[in-house]
């Protein structure tokens, strides 16, 4: 392992712990849910906050329509009139041709909804520091992580280190509900050599993710007076003819697991979030519409992954004499993460492990992840790109949202070596 530089010593002296905090409590402030005016709001504050910093920025308004009807994008699960597109570069020293950046770092700003306000301990959109950790909606998916990428930036400008390499920073929104975001900052042109996207990663390091579908289900039954409930056909009994051969499906997709994948109990898992079913309380139901996840192993494409569910819920309706007069009707929408993955022996993952360990003092764990990502979209577009941020993703979309000021400092070191280390690159 080679021993830090004068410049990288001087890059990291330079991440300044109090400024991070500040810019934390200022973008959780935002209330950026997905779909919201929020969300515009977040991206503008880092444009604005990019620019402060001296850094070169793209803003731009992305043309939803436009972007939608193109036949790879990736779906939505939210209403949205508006979204921005930012995109910040630190440009070479002066004597330097401009060229391809070495190195990106990309961030979404958008959160999902608070839910239960009276559950939370304090006002999720007022950042909350108690025991060495940041409390807010998005700190950890992730807010936190936008702010070290950003911290680590601003200390290799201010260190005045000569670089030969551009470095670029992509905030993006519209994540949380299919990544509409990064999609159309890769559309825009933006590329990177590799690409660091600062997902919570509980200190490991990611190379891989699975994907996941939303899938729809609409039950029919057959509708009667409650007091006469063994003349009609309920609907929501006939979920449950179809649960379990769903829960049978997943069994099945969950065996075989690829050894990144060991370290989780069920790494692609099928869940349903959403049932709807009935208008009176005392009729028997006709019809029950519910809503769900679906893992996505790696290797597969989403059409093979539907045609799995669709079979295994058509051998089910095929077997209940209710059902096989009356299929269930099955849909997808929202978005669609397909699965993910750094290209086996790409030298971003050393370049990652080193400097973490060099941070941390020991050498992350290499893992993958059981959810979808923009990932997948930088993979696709041919742009070699791992996970690695602050914040464990079992604290994120959870009431009192929470990561480690420690981690929040320990990613932004790590990630002002990288970009130290990257920005001096040769260009190919």
């Amino acid at each position: 392992m080679s021993e830090l530089t004068d410049d990288e010593r001087r890059v990291l002296d330079l991440v300044d712990e109090e400024a991070m905090l500040a810019d934390l409590s200022a973008l959780v402030g935002i209330p950026s849910v997905g779909g919201t005016p929020g969300e515009v709001a977040a991206q503008r504050w880092c444009a604005d906050r990019l620019r402060v910093l001296g850094l070169e920025v793209d803003e731009w308004e992305i043309h939803l329509a436009e972007l939608s009807a193109d036949p790879d994008f990736p779906g939505v699960e939210v209403d949205r009139a508006r979204a921005v597109g930012v995109v910040a570069v630190l440009p070479p020293s002066d004597d330097v041709a401009p060229s391809t950046p070495a190195l990106a770092f990309c961030g979404h700003t958008d959160v999902v909804p608070p839910g239960n306000l009276d559950a939370w301990t304090s006002d999720p959109f007022v950042l909350r520091v108690q025991d060495g950790r940041a409390h807010g909606r998005g700190v950890c998916d992730m807010k936190a992580g936008v702010i070290a990428m950003m911290s680590a930036v601003d200390a290799l400008r201010r260190a005045g280190v000569r670089r030969t390499r551009p470095i670029a920073i992509h905030c993006v929104s519209g994540e949380e509900d299919g990544g509409l975001g990064s999609f159309a900052t890769l559309r825009r042109g933006h590329r990177a050599e590799a690409c660091v996207i600062a997902e919570p990663t509980a200190e490991s390091v990611i190379p891989t993710n699975a994907g996941s579908l939303t899938f729809r289900l609409e039950v029919p039954g057959l509708a009667v007076h409650g007091s006469r409930r063994d003349h009609g056909v309920s609907a929501i009994d006939k979920l449950a003819v179809v649960q379990d051969a769903l829960r049978i499906l997943e069994i099945d997709r969950n065996t075989d697991v690829p050894s990144e994948f060991a370290h989780l109990d069920l790494p692609w898992p099928l869940s349903i979030g959403m049932v709807h079913a009935g208008d009176w309380a005392s009729t028997v139901p006709d019809l029950l519409v519910a809503e769900g996840r679906y893992g996505v192993r790696p290797g597969e494409t989403t059409a093979e992954a539907r045609a799995a569910f669709e079979h295994a819920v058509a051998e089910c309706v095929e077997q209940d004499p209710w059902l096989r007069d009356h299929p269930v009707r099955i849909s997808w929408p929202g978005g669609e993460f397909a699965p993910g993955s750094l290209p086996s022996g790409h030298a971003l993952l050393a370049d990652v492990t080193e400097a973490a360990t060099q941070v941390r003092g020991s050498a992350p764990a290499v893992t993958g992840a059981p959810y979808g990502s923009d990932l997948r979209l930088y993979a696709a577009a041919g742009v070699p790109t791992l996970q690695y941020g602050p914040g464990r993703v079992e604290d994120a979309h959870a009431v009192d949202e929470s990561a480690e000021l420690a981690d929040l400092l320990a990613c932004a070191r790590v990630f002002a070596i990288l970009a130290t280390r990257a920005c001096k690159k040769r260009s190919d």
